[in-house]
């Protein structure tokens, strides 16, 4: 296990793009402007992958809610649920959303830290939708967005942080001031106006325009590795300096997930949290943590929803949770 990947979770690159001769999103005159585009994109992608669509206005409000927590859609894709859609691959490391913000905002999320990959997985699948399309673009101010900061490149690359220790350690708020002056900025779990879940944090480029897109991609690499340093370096502070406490804190956390008869989506992020970070500082055996995000993303509600194959009660929820975590953690930790 690397040093970044017990901080890193995951990279994220998307880009907003725009088609020439309709209007934006927000201004689109009726449903078969919008259904055209649909239908324009999705036709574009039908030869790179197979993709699945899904128009936001037919799908299910739970199956709407497990996109949105598998990071696959926007809280504003389902918002504009009339005129929107989505198009993700097998994999579901690609998702296309269709008339949310701008026309397209297509994104790659990959497991750890490799925005290379994550960028050059996106701009592949770029490069083939606008052969079939042509993009909203001016000479001097470059991809033309509906909001003014995605002008330019219409590039973010995000990374999604465990940063318990900076946390803990009171020294997040510094780290998040410095990260701003960079023309950086740090969000929650699910991105603007979210919390810090389980010590989650992204952090994403905030400028788009006047830079090219490898600008981009080694600032947002530089400022990742600083902050990975960081962690590493609290998390030695916290080794040395209350290791018992930390130590007890951490298994007992274990010992609640593993003995308790139902648990809340909360308690599970919190205690899941401890879980790894004791992991990470060496008091609990596991290889992999990410198997522990793994966990956290597949017990949210709507996606227990969809393994019990029914909707469920809350209290019924968090029954299946507490036994599912129970048998999960006794299963990869030694």
């Amino acid at each position: 296990m690397t040093e970044t990947s017990k901080t890193v979770v995951s990279t994220r690159v998307r880009l907003a793009r725009n088609i020439e001769g309709y209007p934006f999103p927000s201004h689109l005159k009726s449903e078969k402007q919008a259904k055209e585009i649909i239908r324009l994109v999705s036709s574009g992608l039908s030869r790179l992958d197979e993709f699945k669509l899904y128009y936001m206005d037919a799908v299910t409000e739970a199956e709407a809610l497990s996109l949105k927590e598998n990071h696959l859609i926007s809280p504003n894709l389902i918002s504009n649920k009339r005129f929107s859609a989505a198009l993700i691959n097998r994999e579901e490391n690609v998702s296309i959303m269709i008339n949310e913000e701008d026309h397209l905002r297509e994104q790659c999320i990959v497991k750890g830290l490799d925005l290379r990959l994550a960028y050059d997985t996106m701009s592949e699948i770029d490069s083939h939708i606008s052969s079939s399309m042509k993009f909203a673009f001016d000479e001097q101010l470059g991809f033309l967005t509906a909001c003014p900061t995605n002008l330019g490149t219409g590039l973010r690359a995000s990374v999604m942080f465990f940063l318990p220790a900076l946390t803990i350690n009171g020294v997040m708020p510094k780290v998040i001031r410095s990260i701003s002056r960079l023309g950086l900025t740090v969000r929650g779990m699910y991105g603007e106006g979210s919390d810090a879940e389980g010590y989650m944090y992204q952090i994403s480029n905030e400028v788009t325009l006047g830079v090219s897109e490898e600008e981009i991609l080694s600032q947002v690499e530089e400022v990742v590795k600083k902050v990975c340093a960081l962690e590493e370096a609290e998390r030695e502070s916290l080794k040395k300096l209350a290791s018992l406490e930390i130590k007890d804190e951490c298994l007992r956390s274990y010992g609640i997930l593993t003995n308790c008869a139902k648990l809340s989506t909360g308690e599970l992020t919190k205690l899941a949290a401890n879980v790894k970070l004791g992991a990470c500082l060496g008091f609990i055996k596991l290889d992999d943590v990410s198997l522990i995000d793994e966990l956290v993303i597949k017990m949210r509600p709507s996606n227990i929803n969809a393994a019990a194959q029914k909707q469920l009660t809350p209290t019924e929820r968090d029954v299946y949770r507490a036994q599912y975590t129970g048998k999960y953690l006794k299963k990869i930790i030694t």
